[in-house]
């Protein structure tokens, strides 16, 4: 699949117009629906292959925040045969492991975050650093869509390295007024 057909597919898959409230806080005219790209096989399998490709000899593991960036990361498990986490929003109440990484985690592990969409990074920068409190080493985030919208200095200035495979703009959205 080229860029340009990768695009096509995310944007005809999951774009939506009407007044929408994002995970931020922010209104926004659009929204993107990760659920309706990351639900269909071959867009999860393409998101994976370009995924990988950010997957070098030092990293240990692949991590994704839940709900939205477990399928995300098991995609780009299954491409590359490194194990996966899930970093949690919080943590279970009262019943199981109460722990905030499921998965195998160990001090000085080398991470790629893989995230769906970027707005505002809050939930990125949050999963980040529930990582980097376990003592593993964030290498990057990836993001499939940047959305363009500040959260990509957020999380820079935050001291992470931050990819996207996407923007707004390659999917011909304008910015948000």
């Amino acid at each position: 699949m080229t860029d340009a057909e990768f695009a096509r597919a995310l944007k005809q898959a999951a774009y939506l117009e009407g007044d929408f409230t994002l995970r931020s806080g922010k209104k926004s005219k659009y929204y993107l629906d990760k659920y309706l790209f990351e639900t269909q096989p071959e867009l999860l399998r393409e998101l994976g292959r370009r995924f990988a490709k950010y997957v070098h000899d030092g990293i240990d593991r692949i991590a994704g925040a839940e709900l939205g960036a477990i399928a995300l990361a098991a995609a780009t498990s299954l491409e590359t045969g490194k194990p996966f986490v899930i970093v949690r929003n919080s943590k279970k109440a009262g019943y199981g492991t109460g722990k905030l990484i499921e998965g195998k985690i160990e001090k000085g592990d080398r991470v790629l975050v893989v995230e769906d969409i970027c707005t505002s990074g809050g939930q990125a920068i949050e999963a980040m650093k529930t990582l980097t409190d376990a003592g593993a080493v964030v290498d990057k985030l990836v993001v499939v869509i940047d959305r363009q919208e500040g959260g990509r200095a957020k999380i820079e200035e935050a001291g992470y390295a931050f990819e996207s495979l996407l923007s707004s703009e390659d999917l011909g959205i304008a910015k948000n007024p």
